[in-house]
């Protein structure tokens, strides 16, 4: 065989081997494919390629062995038991950056799946790699890096503390520093996710600088740029009052408010997010919170959206009423309680009304002023409460926010309508509540008998010596004796009887 005929077989060779891989990398773009590429073993003949001496072939192998990893979490695993991951982090210091980047690619789609998957990413060494990758002067393997630092942080704290302890977040600060949007985005991404499990990870990560950088983005015209700074800067004031007091030091209010009216409903909820963070702590966060006019901004907010988008503004809502009087009545005087009217009568979702049912409880619960806001609310709460197409959920707080609004609710009238049909544990504390106004107003004692009220009670059935039936008695002695009788059930029949049994006086 001449020198040229070997050197024409190395060539074909070289050419199948290109060929090869690249039509795994595109066969593994379409899922319909991924179950039989993996039965034919194309993991185990991808990973000798991942060593090839030509460098396209080896990006190449990297990439469809990333997109058949990010599919699935077998695919992930298969890639874990395959040991195609040592390979890779010991090509990953000495390739070019093409290579880098699909390296870590393949890293990320492990990663992301589960805590299991995350941990061999540990395991194999790959974190010290990958924190080199985030000083490399090409953006985009900085990037990819940061990326499969985020997706293996994300799942608990024990692998956010070892990206912690690979040195990544004091590069990660410096990422979001960079021009290139992409790159600010995903390492946000990263810091939010390290960020989230433990006050100690968000400390680590206001320790390296991240909030004054951070908050200055909160304006940057990138919509998805937005959201990450935003659900970051959440993370890190959701754990502690120090925290969401550093937060708020960085001088993010007024204009984290004009984020709740962005077009972009990931911006607004991030936003409406940040803000019940910092305001659930303490009634002084949330008192700047109303200085700052964020009650107002979160109500027309939530008035603006739907859904799931909604929700933390609902909760921002109750934690901000539930720390004092005076913030509550902040919340009616911003027009929240229509609001949240709105979402306990409209949206379709069981939390959402949930979430609306117990922030109106919490605004409720502290005075007669306070309870008559939130009184026509009271049937619908009840309605859903003896829903039987109603979660659990919904129905305990439902429930819960009917037994706060209650005992301050002196305007008898909403009250009325628990007469009729209220189950016993509410019932309860409908009729404590009457026994405790009516002794007091006779305004309200002659619009109860009118108004059929004082007739239901006389209807209600309640064990000798129970608590209902004292509270029926104490109704009862509001009234003259005579008048009671009256309305007692069967009283008519009396009074027929007695006109049968009466003998009329004759002249």
């Amino acid at each position: 065989m001449s020198q040229r005929q070997v050197l024409q077989g190395l060539e074909e060779y070289r050419k199948a081997r290109l060929q090869f891989v690249q039509r795994v990398a595109e066969q593994a773009t379409r899922p319909q494919n991924l179950e039989t590429l993996q039965s034919a073993g194309v993991i185990s003949l991808l990973r000798p390629l991942l060593l090839d001496v030509v460098p396209t072939i080896q990006q190449t192998a990297a990439l469809a062995l990333g997109r058949l990893a990010n599919y699935s979490d077998d695919l992930a695993e298969a890639v874990v038991k395959g040991d195609i991951l040592p390979q890779l982090v010991y090509s990953l210091a000495e390739q070019n950056r093409f290579y880098k980047k699909a390296a870590a690619f393949v890293l990320r789609a492990v990663g992301k799946h589960s805590p299991q998957r995350a941990q061999a990413i540990v395991d194999c060494g790959a974190l010290d790699a990958l924190v080199i990758c985030l000083e490399d002067f090409d953006p985009g393997v900085k990037e990819a890096a940061a990326w499969a630092l985020g997706c293996t942080s994300r799942h608990n704290a024990e692998l956010s503390q070892a990206v912690v302890d690979a040195g990544a977040v004091p590069l990660l600060v410096l990422c979001i520093q960079e021009p290139e949007i992409a790159l600010k985005r995903i390492a946000a991404l990263a810091l939010s996710d390290i960020s989230k499990h433990s006050p100690e990870l968000a400390q680590t990560v206001v320790d390296a600088g991240a909030i004054a950088h951070l908050a200055q983005m909160i304006l940057n015209p990138d919509a998805k740029l937005k959201h990450q700074v935003l659900s970051a800067l959440g993370q890190i004031a959701k754990h502690s009052v120090d925290l969401a007091e550093m937060v708020v030091e960085a001088e993010i209010f007024p204009v984290v408010l004009t984020c709740l009216k962005d077009k972009d409903e990931y911006v607004k909820k991030s936003a409406c997010t940040l803000i019940r963070e910092i305001a659930k702590h303490t009634p002084e966060l949330s008192q700047l919170v109303v200085n700052a006019g964020g009650v107002a901004s979160v109500t027309d907010c939530i008035g603006s959206c739907r859904g799931n988008t909604r929700l933390p503004g609902i909760m921002m809502l109750g934690y901000v009423a539930a720390h004092s009087e005076n913030l509550a009545m902040a919340v009616i005087i911003s027009k929240g309680v229509p609001q949240l009217s709105v979402c306990l009568s409209e949206e379709p979702e069981d939390h959402v009304k949930a979430a609306a049912a117990w922030a109106l409880g919490q605004i409720g619960r502290h005075t007669s002023e306070h309870a008559r806001a939130v009184t026509h609310t009271l049937p619908v709460l009840l309605s859903l409460y003896m829903s039987t197409e109603s979660s659990e959920d919904l129905q305990m707080k439902c429930k819960k926010a009917i037994k706060g609004i209650l005992p301050k609710c002196t305007y008898l009238p909403a009250l009325e309508p628990f007469l009729y049909g209220a189950p016993p544990n509410i019932l309860k504390h409908v009729l404590g509540q009457f026994s405790k106004v009516l002794p007091h107003d006779s305004k309200a004692r002659r619009l109860f008998v009118t108004s059929g009220g004082l007739k239901k009670v006389q209807e209600i059935q309640a064990d000798p010596g129970s608590l209902l039936q004292e509270y029926i008695n104490s109704i009862n002695n509001c009234y003259p004796e005579e008048v009671v009788r009256y309305y007692s059930p069967g009283y008519s029949d009396t009074l027929l009887q007695r006109v049968d049994s009466y003998q009329p006086l004759t002249n």
